[in-house]
């Protein structure tokens, strides 16, 4: 009888393969989990005189599994972490030990924070090194001696003074609320990391203030965060994060503290005059004096009617009287994400030339954002200044801890301001000067600074 010669070829083949799955078992069989195990020293001393500090293990697993490496102290059966259920692929490992471990608290034991690394105590110990295979929860293990020899076991760094200011953190430049300082107190030599963790678990470092104490030195350390807005880069979105400050010794072990942070109404804040198609991006026109516009420290006089004649977007030169009024407008837009501070005079104020604005009891302030004209004859940048909106266009908002009441123009809004100046001052070798507007926030920036340079001429008047 003749066999068919296609099932004669499979045959084959299926006798080829068990041969070789026959043959592989033969010369190379199945490896066990944990191939082995070696320790150079069975007894350390861990103090840093760099006799005996530490031993090393030496493993070989077959295939992905968890391992952990625990120290169970014979007087008591304590079991002391140095890994617990870590992932490691197929291959040899080197580890040193150096006495030590997980963190733990003794009896009785108070210490300030959570306490990530710590020395094991002195004795007489068992160690495990376990493996669980990824793929089928297969678990070997091997076990040896370990004596461990020292003194009294020194205590982890411990930051005795963690504070977080503000709890809740506003990084929009608007002079409330925009840094967060974190201060620790170390009461040993330590190498000290402040970090933030974002919503991502990423984290954000954060740069510590050179002050007195040089970095790792005892003592307290401040730490500075404003969310990137600085460098002119967009804060993290608002939500709830952590403050993480960790601390480490030369030994090794090592404690940590956390603080919650609020962060709300973040942004990069960002605002322009609005530059225009047509005519004067700044309108410059001018207007007769009357008493009722004067203005001091006690109160804002009358607000001068906006420019709203088509014919005053010229660029045209203008020459005025003395004593009568330079008057201008312009828009401002707030095209950032977040609202913008902002502080009077409201537009519409009038201010004499030699007025400032703290002669009206408008002080700068630190993030606010306010309109500002300046002359060449002006002894101080941007003397005459005003608010960007005036109060129906603006948001007012009350700080429920101090009660004070601040007011913003909203993202995305747009507002006109103008004002005007009580030209009083000829100086011949200056006449005619230029005049122009600016968009300043105060001990931040000056933005759009010269905008609409227009020529002044003063005459005397009749």
């Amino acid at each position: 009888m003749r066999f068919p010669v296609g099932l004669t070829l499979i045959s084959a083949l299926i006798m080829t393969a068990i041969m070789v799955v026959i043959g592989l078992f033969v010369v190379q069989p199945p490896r066990p989990l944990l191939v082995r195990v070696e320790n150079s020293l069975d007894t350390i001393s861990p103090n840093a005189d760099g006799v005996d500090d530490l031993t090393q293990f030496r493993y070989e697993i077959s295939r992905n599994a968890f391992v952990s490496l625990v120290f169970i102290r014979q007087a008591d059966k304590r079991e002391f972490y140095f890994r617990k259920d870590e992932r490691r692929s197929a291959g040899e490992y080197n580890v040193l030990f150096s006495g030590v471990v997980d963190g733990y608290l003794l009896p009785n034991e108070t210490l300030q924070g959570d306490i990530l690394r710590r020395l094991i105590p002195s004795g007489e110990y068992e160690w495990v090194l376990s493996v669980r295979a990824q793929d089928d929860d297969e678990t070997m293990e091997q076990r040896g001696k370990l004596t461990v020899m020292g003194d009294e076991i020194p205590l982890p760094p411990q930051m005795i003074e963690f504070t977080v200011s503000p709890p809740i953190f506003t990084p929009n430049q608007d002079g409330i609320d925009d840094r967060v300082l974190i201060n620790v107190y170390l009461d040993k030599d330590a190498t000290l990391d402040v970090y933030l963790i974002d919503q991502n678990g990423q984290r954000l470092p954060i740069s510590r203030r050179e002050e007195s104490r040089l970095s790792g030195e005892a003592g307290r350390h401040s730490f500075d965060y404003e969310g990137g807005v600085d460098i002119d880069a967009d804060p993290p979105d608002d939500g709830m994060y952590t403050i993480v400050a960790e601390a480490r010794d030369p030994i090794g072990q090592a404690s940590k503290r956390e603080a919650q942070l609020t962060i709300k109404d973040g942004g990069k804040p960002r605002a322009e005059i609005v530059g225009q198609p047509n005519g004067a991006t700044v309108v410059f026109v001018t207007a007769p004096y009357d008493a009722s516009y004067a203005s001091s420290m006690n109160a804002i006089g009358a607000l001068i009617p906006m420019p709203n004649n088509p014919n005053d977007a010229n660029l045209l030169p203008i020459t005025m009287r003395i004593g009568d009024l330079l008057v201008f407008s312009l828009t401002v837009e707030n095209y950032g994400i977040t609202p913008i501070r902002t502080s009077g005079p409201p537009p519409g104020t009038v201010y004499d030339q030699r007025q400032l604005a703290a002669s009206l009891g408008q002080y700068e302030q630190s993030g606010v954002w306010r309109v500002g004209i300046q002359c060449e004859t002006s002894e101080v940048s941007y003397p005459w200044r005003w608010a960007i909106g005036s109060p129906d266009e603006l948001v007012a908002i009350t700080d429920p801890t101090n009660d004070n009441t601040y007011y913003y123009l909203p993202a995305g809004k747009r507002a006109v301001v103008w004002g005007a100046i009580r030209m009083t001052d000829l100086i011949p070798t200056a006449n005619p000067q230029a005049c122009w507007a600016g968009l300043i926030h105060e001990d931040v920036n000056v933005y759009n600074s010269d905008v609409g340079r227009r020529e002044i001429e003063l005459v005397p008047s009749e």
